[in-house]
C-alpha cells in the first residue's frame, strides 16, 4: 500500500518537470524538506501565541508589557510581525494576516503572492486561501524550490545547505535527514 506522500509525489508528474526538479536526488530533497515542513498537507501559519512565547520567539515586537494584548491573538500577531515588510503595509492594513504562511512550504507576504500571481497566472493576491488547496500548494512550494536555487543545493547532497535556504536555519534537521534518507531509499 502506498503512504499519501508517496500517492501525492505520483500525482503531479508534470509541475515536477515544469519547474524543473526533475532528476531523483532532487525529488528526494524536495519531498523530504516539503514533508517536514507541512506533513505534505496545505497549512495556514498557526500564530496562536501565548503572550510568554510572544516574547521568547519575537523580541523583535514584543515585550512582557506589550506582549499581554496579543495573546493568543493569532490575526493581531501576523499583522505586527509581518507590518511593513515583504510588500505587505503596515498594521492596520491587515495584510500581515492576509498574506501570512500558506502551503507546504509556508509562502509569506504579499510580495510574494504577487510574484507567484505573476509567474502562474493563478490569482493568489486576491484569493491567498488557494494555496490551501492541494495542487497549488505543491505549485507554489515548487515556484520556492526554483526561484531560491534549492535544486542546486539539493544536487550537492548537502542538507544543511538546503535546510538553511529554506528556512533560514537548521530547525527540524534530524527529521529533515530521516525523511531524506526514506526518500532517497523510495527513489534513487
Amino acid at each position: 500500500k502506498k503512504n499519501k506522500a508517496m500517492t501525492l509525489y505520483e500525482k503531479y508528474p508534470s509541475l515536477f518537470a515544469k519547474y524543473g526538479v526533475v532528476n531523483k536526488l532532487d525529488k528526494a530533497y524536495f519531498m523530504a524538506q516539503t514533508e517536514h515542513e507541512s506533513h505534505l498537507k496545505p497549512i495556514s501559519e498557526n500564530l496562536n501565541y501565548s503572550s510568554d512565547s510572544l516574547v521568547k520567539v519575537f523580541p523583535k515586537y514584543f515585550n512582557k508589557t506589550t506582549a499581554v494584548n496579543y495573546h493568543r491573538n493569532p490575526q493581531k500577531i501576523a499583522n505586527v510581525i509581518y507590518a511593513n515588510r515583504m510588500g505587505n503595509g503596515n498594521t492596520e492594513s491587515g495584510e500581515g494576516w492576509k498574506y501570512r504562511g500558506r502551503g507546504f512550504i509556508q509562502l509569506t507576504g504579499k510580495e510574494n503572492y504577487s510574484k507567484l500571481s505573476k509567474y502562474t497566472g493563478i490569482d493568489f493576491v486576491n484569493n491567498p486561501d488557494l494555496l490551501l488547496q492541494e495542487e497549488n500548494a505543491l505549485i507554489a512550494a515548487l515556484w520556492f524550490w526554483k526561484t531560491k536555487g534549492i535544486s542546486a543545493l539539493a544536487n550537492t547532497d548537502n542538507i544543511e545547505a538546503v535546510t538553511k535556504r529554506i528556512n533560514g536555519g537548521l530547525i527540524g534537521l534530524d527529521d529533515r535527514k530521516k525523511l531524506l534518507s526514506v526518500w532517497k531509499s523510495k527513489l534513487l
